[in-house]
């Protein structure tokens, strides 16, 4: 990858590579990458994540024997922009590092511009406002689309909205998740559901 050399957590590297998480520890337990010990515990080069991208990428495309086989031919020509893993198929090894190389870069972005607020139980916010990221990681999850969420936050933009995906998948949250009053935030709107509607309730056998 062009840009500078790091090491990775696990989480880090499966944000960047956009696998699960579980995937990667799994890669790692069956040796498809080796993955080195340091202080936060296992840790994956630039190399791995691209061994990791492929390796899922092409997994219906391409036995895990031919696969293996695809990286020894990767390793041996580490400048190669493609690579030819069978009579058929050549793979686009330049494309898979130059998306690599983008989300390493946007995870760099946004760990220089988010900050935990002090006195806010050190809630990770973007510098200059008081929005939880991980409350804009989660409202994108759950089908909130970048323009809802920038008109109910004017502070934030389109790029903290991705800023914000990327770094809450590279460090995800401990323990159970916090109320919306213990990150001292309030609902903007409250909407009330019926509990059953009528046709569930015939179907109960509580109507008459």
């Amino acid at each position: 990858m062009a840009t500078g050399s790091r090491a990775y957590t696990p989480a880090e590297a499966a944000a960047i590579s956009e696998i699960a998480v579980k995937s990667v520890q799994n890669a790692i337990d069956k040796r498809i990458i080796e993955a080195h010990f340091g202080r936060a515990g296992r840790e994956l080069s630039d190399q791995d994540l691209l061994r990791l991208k492929l390796w899922y990428g092409l997994g219906s495309i391409l036995s895990a024997e031919r696969r293996k086989r695809l990286f020894d031919t990767i390793d041996q020509n580490p400048d190669a922009d493609t690579v030819r893993a069978d009579d058929y198929l050549i793979v686009d090894v330049a494309r898979a590092r130059e998306q690599l190389v983008a989300r390493a870069e946007a995870l760099r972005e946004a760990e220089q511009k988010i900050e935990a607020v002090k006195g806010g139980g050190g809630e990770p916010v973007f510098k200059g406002t008081r929005v939880p990221v991980r409350m804009i990681a989660a409202m994108k999850q759950q089908g909130a689309s970048s323009e809802e969420i920038i008109e109910g936050y004017p502070s934030v933009t389109a790029r903290m909205v991705e800023l914000a995906e990327i770094w809450a998948a590279a460090h995800p949250a401990r323990g159970r998740p916090k109320k919306l009053s213990e990150q001292r935030l309030k609902a903007k709107s409250v909407k009330r559901l019926p509990l059953a509607t009528a046709g569930s309730r015939k179907a109960s056998g509580t109507a008459s």
